[in-house]
């Protein structure tokens, strides 16, 4: 069995890289919801973007502490954590779904 005493540093420095990995997302991703699209920008350049009429679900987890938001496209699924105001994002969601554009 492995020794607590090498476990609890491997596994703390394994948690303090991943809040390190969401620093810099947080630091270096813009989200943009457009009449659209969802882009993701870092910096000035696109790098990614997804079509609400290839939307299938979305959804936030877990309603008291929201950590992640998923959503569904007809390719793929993806899961981003929250690195932003979950009330803002949620609105956003909402009012997209109330315009018809995302189930």
């Amino acid at each position: 069995s492995i020794p607590l005493l090498v476990l609890q540093p491997l596994l703390g420095g394994a948690i303090a890289l991943f809040g390190l990995f969401l620093m810099f997302q947080a630091v270096s991703l813009r989200f943009l919801f457009t009449g659209n699209d969802f882009d993701i920008y870092r910096g000035e350049k696109l790098i990614r973007r997804f079509p609400y009429g290839e939307w299938q679900s979305w959804r936030i987890f877990w309603d008291r502490v929201p950590i992640l938001f998923y959503f569904r496209e007809i390719k793929s699924i993806h899961f981003l954590p929250i690195l932003f105001d979950p009330r803002t994002l949620k609105s956003c969601l909402e009012r997209l779904q109330a315009e018809g554009k995302i189930p």
